[in-house]
């Protein structure tokens, strides 16, 4: 295959991701249960919680399902009975601001739109061009 075939594959299976993401992010804002932030972050609420939150600077302890829209799981600590930590600075746009908005002991679902997340690049082949990805997350812990 030339070079410029294989651009015009990827670039269609980009675009087919593009309104795949754009169809499946507008349907779900429209459930009762979803919600939106402004700059385009939906999120539902699973388990309430009350306290402190984490801020941009703080490293976090959480079980995570992350997963695309298809069903791929791509990471999940609740199987492995194994929560991660990090620092959310170094983390994706939409799990920051998503993390930030939660107590310790909250279970929310994050619906990250690309932008927010690895938009039109991926990553590493695992997550495609203009992806959304679900991550359902225990907030454990912060410091």
């Amino acid at each position: 295959m030339s070079k410029k075939e294989n651009n015009k594959k990827n670039s269609g299976s980009a675009g087919q991701n593009r309104k795949k993401s754009i169809d499946f992010l507008e349907k779900n804002r429209k459930k009762d249960r979803i919600f939106e932030t402004s700059s385009g972050l939906q999120y539902e609420i699973v388990k309430n919680a009350s306290g402190d939150k984490p801020n941009e600077l703080s490293i976090v302890t959480v079980h995570q399902r992350a997963m695309l829209l298809g069903g791929k799981i791509l990471d999940d600590t609740y199987k492995e009975n194994k929560p991660m930590e990090f620092n959310l600075s170094d983390v994706i746009d939409g799990y920051r601001e998503g993390l930030m908005m939660m107590s310790r002991g909250s279970r929310y679902r994050f619906f990250v739109p690309p932008g927010l997340g690895w938009g039109k690049k991926g990553s590493g082949g695992r997550i495609g061009p203009y992806a959304v990805v679900i991550f359902d997350v225990a907030l454990q812990e912060f410091y």
